[in-house]
């Protein structure tokens, strides 16, 4: 047992389990905190930034980089209501996020007396966005929370958890055990009766697709090996881009499998929710489904399998490659599909032409940040990605202005990696004063901004289903070059794919924060790739994909 205060015995814990750094926005209800860490000698470093919504979203991109838990700090009400778009994202992402957050003093939570940053039940509101939040009402408490939250985040489906503190619980001295942390329980292995049942589904089926998502980005060598054995070509979107490598033969993209899906006889979901396959791409008598998720609770959600294999990706998928006979199943032929989706991209320029370049641009090993702008609409489709957690977009909250933040908090948690964030003139303004935190805390991030003066998706639905009234679309901006300058960072402007390329190459090669300013015009719809249309029917037969 030692004596410390609850902020010390906080800061402790997090050592313990191996946490360095706290992204954060101080305020005086969590000054205890902040002076433990100030006494950690170093050992948790502490990336402060000019908006809690920012701390939380390095919070997010440091987790979704590494997939470990990494905490953010903000104060109660104001802070934590500035956070939580980005812990919202978190959990529809399945980010291991813990949210460290301040409380007015403990005798008046929740009696409305009007102290400062007061929120009612703010407890019960970080519930909403949390797979687990406690409140912290001692020292001693302080360990076993901090295991328990940090538990929650990171085994089973990793989702973001929360913890609270009165301003005088974080002050508050006492006897604190000092144990080490206990590593949460492995899953129970798969079920052999489930992994028969799955084994016979695989060895009937001509024609199998496997779903992959973000529940598959820790058994990339697995998911390969498997959809190698059974011949099965292997889609994904967005999260789950990086599973398997988007050059490898059996990798298609979100467009091909939903050609694919009109003719398969069995679908394999790995880590996926399959509700965009299952409720508007269709299913009928002639489709089996297979689900492979950590989450029991998911797998059923929308339609009950023919066969649950819940459990993690990597050792499920392992037990089925033991049982399956061999030898491996012949390559499907994808040509037809890779042809018809290649013609369909020959049309989305210049998005394609900037892209090839900015690939060609960033190392293999570097870290693409896609914010909501119509370059990143083009990522999610054709963004080549050779290992899991190389492409990082927003998950179904798709929340417009994520990107810098979380570009930030990708660079923090690996300081030797090219991070480069692609987004409109809208969604950077959101965060765009944290080019300061950049500059302050040396996070080399290439910000790659597309100004074409509006809301360019808003826009756009206003042209085309609101007969071109256009209202709340069109955008003042200032001089993106000039405005970088300002904070000391390196700053370029670039007109066609060729100049954005080399300007990126520039400003990664000087390992300084940085922006490439990149003027454009209106851009075709990728949408017709992304919102396909239904293919099959309950009850009826499977017929040819839609052209």
């Amino acid at each position: 047992m030692q004596r410390m205060t609850t902020g010390q015995a906080v800061v402790q814990r997090l050592l313990a389990h191996g946490i360095d750094t706290l992204y954060a926005l101080p305020g005086v209800h969590n000054d205890p905190l902040f002076d433990a860490a100030q006494q950690s000698d170093g050992r948790l470093r502490v990336i402060h930034t000019r908006h809690e919504q920012t701390a939380a979203y390095m919070a997010l991109g440091a987790a979704l980089a590494t997939g470990k838990a990494q905490p953010f700090a903000v104060v109660p009400g104001p802070g934590l209501l500035n956070a939580s778009a980005a812990l919202l994202t978190a959990y529809g992402m399945g980010a291991p996020v813990l949210a460290l957050v301040g409380q007015i003093p403990s005798f008046a939570i929740d009696r409305g007396y009007g102290h400062l940053h007061e929120l009612h039940d703010q407890l019960g509101l970080m519930r909403h966005m949390t797979k687990f939040a406690a409140r912290i009402a001692s020292p001693a408490e302080a360990p076993g929370l901090v295991d328990a939250a940090l538990h929650a985040a990171t085994s089973g489906r990793t989702r973001p958890v929360a913890l609270e503190c009165a301003i005088d619980t974080w002050a508050e001295e006492g006897a604190v055990e000092a144990a080490p942390p206990v590593p949460p329980a492995a899953p129970p292995p798969p079920d052999p009766v489930a992994i028969a049942q799955a084994v016979a589904l695989i060895g009937r089926a001509r024609r199998p697709l496997i779903m992959a998502g973000g529940g598959a980005l820790g058994a990339a060598a697995e998911l390969t090996r498997f959809a190698e054995a059974i011949g099965a070509p292997v889609g994904s979107l967005r999260r789950g881009r990086g599973a398997i490598d988007t050059a490898h033969p059996l990798a298609i993209s979100h467009t091909e499998a939903h050609a694919r899906w009109a003719e398969t006889d069995l679908v394999i979901g790995i880590g996926t929710r399959l509700y965009p396959q299952q409720s508007v791409w269709g299913i009928d008598k002639d489709i089996a489904v297979i689900r492979i998720d950590i989450d029991a609770e998911e797998i059923a959600r929308y339609r009950a399998p023919d066969c649950a294999l819940p459990g993690d990706a990597a050792v499920v998928l392992r037990a089925l490659l033991d049982a399956l006979p061999g030898p491996d199943r012949a390559m499907p032929d994808l040509a037809p599909v890779r042809a018809g989706f290649a013609e369909r991209l020959s049309r989305l320029e210049p998005q394609m032409r900037f892209l090839h370049a900015l690939r060609a641009a960033m190392p293999a090993d570097g870290v693409l940040v896609e914010d909501v702008t119509q370059l990143g609409f083009a990522t999610r489709l054709a963004w080549p990605v050779a290992a899991p957690r190389l492409y990082l977009s927003p998950g179904y909250q798709d929340n417009l202005g994520w990107g810098y933040g979380t570009a930030l908090g990708v660079q923090a948690a690996l300081p030797g990696r090219a991070v480069v964030l692609i987004a409109g003139d809208g969604g950077f303004l959101y965060q765009a004063q944290e080019i300061a935190t950049a500059m302050r805390h040396d996070l080399p991030v290439v910000a790659v901004v597309f100004d074409d003066g509006a809301f360019g998706n808003v826009r756009r639905i206003q042209q085309q289903q609101y007969g071109n009234r256009l209202i709340a679309c069109d955008l003042a901006n200032p001089d993106f070059v000039a405005f970088a300058r300002s904070f000391g960072a390196n700053a370029y402007r670039a007109e066609t794919p060729e100049a954005m390329g080399a300007a990126v190459r520039q400003a990664l090669a000087a390992r300084r924060p940085a922006l490439v300013h990149v003027p454009v015009g209106e851009m075709p719809s990728p949408w017709d790739m992304i919102l396909l249309p239904r293919l099959r029917e309950p009850g009826a037969a499977w017929r040819k994909a839609l052209p």
